[in-house]
């Protein structure tokens, strides 16, 4: 199982918007810059989050995107989501009684595979872009505390 860069972008993208959101729009080269994404993969990302209600645009030369909501109102999970993303683990669906192979029953690792699939869900309906920020300023803080402690 692998997210796509579309879904990992995405929450890079938003992560970054998040970290630097003082109430003024951030264009998409900006955010492209610090993130090393290429800026048309971005627009396409972009659009899909401004359509599921994610960010919010302003057009002109102080335009860009800012967040629609706050941080900590935003899991993983609707970012993953917003861009088309599906966690999958298996490649038959729950409710059928055949197997990923076409086989008449699942095979003997399809609940493993199962229970696999429900953490990951979980853990991105769990987890917040504020998350996000606020471990990254609590890790930032910890070097600057290890590097004052050297010095």
């Amino acid at each position: 199982m692998k997210l796509s860069n579309k879904g990992r972008y995405a929450v890079q993208a938003l992560a970054d918007l998040a970290r630097n959101d003082l109430q003024k729009p951030t264009n998409l080269t900006e955010i492209s810059l610090r993130q090393g994404i290429s800026l048309s993969f971005l627009e396409q990302i972009f659009l899909k989050l401004k359509n599921n209600n994610l960010v919010k645009s302003s057009r002109g030369p102080l335009g860009g995107y800012v967040l629609s909501r706050s941080s900590d109102e935003i899991t993983l999970s609707n970012i993953i989501g917003a861009v088309d993303e599906k966690v999958k683990t298996v490649a038959c669906r729950r409710e059928s009684k055949k197997g990923c192979h076409g086989k008449s029953s699942k095979c003997i690792t399809h609940d493993l595979w199962d229970d696999l699939e429900n953490h990951i869900n979980n853990f991105f309906k769990k987890n917040t872009l504020g998350d996000i920020v606020h471990n990254m300023k609590k890790n930032k803080l910890s070097e600057i505390i290890k590097w004052n402690n050297k010095n």
